[in-house]
């Protein structure tokens, strides 16, 4: 039986949905690795990737920008071609996983494993977390926490849970945050305190 290694990923876009809308960078930390009997917790900013790359379309959310705070402009001519940072990445997760499971994990997973999947499969031909290779912290979260899905936000953990680092919706800094809280929560035996 391989191990499942745990990546951590954020992205920053323009808008709610790939192909319409554009992935502008993509940020992944290795958080760690899980025999299924051990855990062993990885330094998040040991073993990152990070990528601002070139806008797809020429369509955007002002307000989905607002957030991601980069700059189409300057990205249309200086971000990464998408297909030459999707196989860049797809080496980075392949050479980390070794012969482990890449596993994709987020807070929440369900929008950047969206826009990953797809720019994987669109300019790879494949996804090297497969078409089902992910893990959903919140998720994770809320069953041992024993809450409901709504009081499962990153302003629901307890402290102790919590990294100490900002979220700052750069894709890197975020990835590495979510890291931190992967591992406190994974090691947790949920409940009433960690």
């Amino acid at each position: 039986m391989s191990a499942d290694i745990y990546i951590s990923a954020d992205i920053e876009a323009d808008g709610p949905i790939p192909g319409p809308f554009s992935m502008l960078a993509l940020g992944l930390s290795v958080a760690g690795r899980f025999d299924g009997r051990r855990f062993e917790a990885a330094d998040p900013e040991a073993a990152t990737f990070y990528r601002e790359l070139k806008p797809i379309s020429k369509d955007f959310d002002p307000e989905a920008l607002k957030v991601a705070a980069l700059d189409r402009e300057h990205l249309a001519v200086a971000g990464a071609d998408p297909g030459t940072a999707m196989t860049e990445a797809a080496t980075w997760v392949a050479d980390q996983a070794d012969e482990s499971r890449p596993v994709l994990v987020g807070y929440p997973v369900v929008f950047d494993w969206m826009f990953i999947h797809w720019y994987f499969v669109r300019y790879c031909g494949n996804s090297p977390f497969g078409f089902s290779g992910a893990l959903d912290i919140k998720t994770m979260f809320q069953q041992k926490a024993g809450v409901t899905i709504s009081d499962a936000g990153r302003a629901d953990l307890p402290t102790e849970l919590r990294s100490e680092r900002k979220h700052t919706h750069n894709a890197l800094d975020d990835a590495i945050e979510q890291a931190e809280i992967f591992v406190r929560i994974f090691n947790w035996a949920g409940g009433g305190s960690p």
